[in-house]
């Protein structure tokens, strides 16, 4: 699918009308992609996070909101809660889908064009990064196919093996 690009890069570095980031439910930064998004994108995003959280609560599992980018290339940040992996029992594989689903029904309502993932829950989350990738790749084809307002979807690995993972699904 020519909407679909895998990149081997900072996701803080792309330049997309959006880029997801892979948050905790309290929307304050914290380590791997969150902490390096709120660093790279500045103050700004925490504050609009910090806003959120006031009003709203913390963010659900699975759920999506979306601030300024900040500092960043990018005009937007996506924040969305992965599932942390425990053995499948508790609908992770429902909650992954649906961080990637949400991030995406909620560019396609903010008429974004492109739009950066990384790999959501396979760093400190533990998801097993092959089950993960596919869940992305067949959730954001199932979304292309559906809508026609997002022209370019980047998956954005930052190490070599979820970058292969990707690239042989991708591939197919």
């Amino acid at each position: 699918m020519d909407r679909i690009e895998l990149v081997r890069s900072d996701i803080t570095k792309i330049k997309a009308d959006a880029i997801v980031n892979a948050a905790n439910s309290s929307l304050m930064g914290g380590g791997g992609v969150d902490g390096a998004i709120h660093r790279a994108g500045g103050k700004r995003i925490l504050k609009e996070c910090m806003e959120y959280v006031s009003k709203n609560g913390r963010l659900p599992t699975g759920e999506a909101m979306i601030t300024t980018g900040g500092n960043l290339a990018a005009k937007f940040v996506i924040h969305t809660v992965g599932p942390v992996w425990n053995g499948g029992r508790n609908r992770e594989e429902e909650l992954l889908a649906n961080a990637y689903q949400n991030s995406l029904q909620l560019a396609a309502e903010k008429n974004l064009k492109t739009i950066a993932f990384p790999n959501i829950s396979t760093g400190v989350y533990h998801f097993p990064k092959e089950r993960a990738a596919e869940i992305a790749v067949k959730t954001v084809k199932d979304f292309l196919l559906r809508n026609s307002g997002i022209q370019k979807v980047y998956f954005v690995c930052f190490d070599e093996e979820n970058f292969e993972l990707f690239q042989s699904l991708l591939s197919d």
